[in-house]
């Protein structure tokens, strides 16, 4: 994903002459075909991130397409007044590009865990949010940025990820994607709503959901902002059940997003919803992206155990002896 989205900044610029690279302090040979081809359009800058952003914003004045790439932490927590003040507030189309978000850096601790970008970055007016679930559906975004209005937070997953969606799948800024959809004659409906490589997560779980005759749809929200309220209404007034995932904190990210809308529009007729993400609390534990992912709850086996214990208090279903024998792999 990550290789992808650099790459594609090069055929931009091939494109578009409007098109801009600023890194800060990453390999020095990042985008070296860029770098030769149009140095006067390509800059890395050192550790200088608050700097890169005000520059961002002057080079965007100045009718340039800017494209931002550094550590998600550090583009978001250490210039979070930078990208209010100079960016959003003057709503320039700047696209920051944040290397790592969620638990990739798991290895470095809490310090590089980029937990809280999405809602950070969501709660700033004029700024779209991204987390694309693979790196064919960041090739479809990145021609889409090309245009786009506004500021974007673009939210990289660690690379060599599973490829899950298809040409098929049409890609829109702020159109979310129906994953799958599943049997129409279950007692229960259950909508999974994720972001970024949870998706990749809720695809499984859909298949084991399926396999307990429960009726199961997924629905991929890439854009976190603005958030698709059309596709969210239109699967969930027909679901009991409502689960959200995300690489995020719980405070303010996709599954804040969705259950503030469904109770603002449905109030008491809103459907159940579980929320998965990241707990409100910094990270005491060290290792891979995935042990990190299991530690927290978010694996296949972990989030599946809870919906099914949902289900079963809440719909009185039954499904512990089925679930024994549903392979999560």
């Amino acid at each position: 994903m990550r290789k992808t989205c650099i790459n594609t900044i090069y055929e931009l610029a091939k494109q578009d002459e409007r098109v801009v690279f600023i890194g800060s302090d990453l390999s020095p040979g990042l985008l070296a075909n860029m770098k030769a081809e149009f140095p006067d359009r390509y800059y890395m800058e050192g550790v200088s991130e608050a700097n890169i952003i005000g520059m961002a914003a002057g080079l965007a004045m100045q009718g340039y397409i800017p494209y931002v790439n550094t550590i998600a932490t550090f583009i978001t927590r250490r210039c979070f007044e930078q990208n209010v003040v100079d960016l959003c507030l003057h709503n320039l189309p700047v696209r920051l590009i944040g290397n790592g978000g969620g638990l990739v850096y798991a290895p470095l601790g809490p310090t590089h865990l980029a937990i809280e970008d999405i809602s950070i970055m969501r709660a700033i007016p004029n700024m779209t949010v991204v987390s694309v679930c693979d790196a064919d559906e960041m090739r479809r975004l990145m021609w889409e940025t090309l245009d786009w209005p506004s500021p974007i937070y673009l939210r990289l997953a660690k690379g060599e990820d599973e490829i899950v969606s298809t040409d098929q799948h049409d890609f829109v800024i702020g159109k979310a994607i129906t994953m799958h959809k599943g049997m129409s004659t279950s007692d229960i409906n259950v909508l999974l709503i994720s972001t970024g490589i949870m998706t990749q997560v809720m695809l499984k779980m859909a298949t084991a959901l399926e396999s307990l005759s429960v009726s199961t749809t997924v629905l991929h929200c890439h854009t976190v902002k603005p958030l698709d309220e059309v596709a969210i209404l239109t699967h969930a007034k027909d679901a009991q059940l409502v689960v959200t995932a995300e690489e995020n904190t719980l405070i303010g990210g996709l599954g804040s997003a969705v259950t503030d809308f469904l109770t603002d529009i449905l109030g008491t007729k809103a459907p159940l919803i579980k929320r998965f993400g990241i707990p409100d609390r910094f990270a005491d534990k060290y290792g891979s992206q995935n042990q990190l992912l299991d530690y927290y709850g978010l694996s296949v086996d972990k989030m599946l155990e809870t919906v099914k214990a949902v289900i079963d208090k809440h719909f009185a279903l039954n499904l512990e002896e089925e679930l024994s024998a549903v392979g999560t792999e």
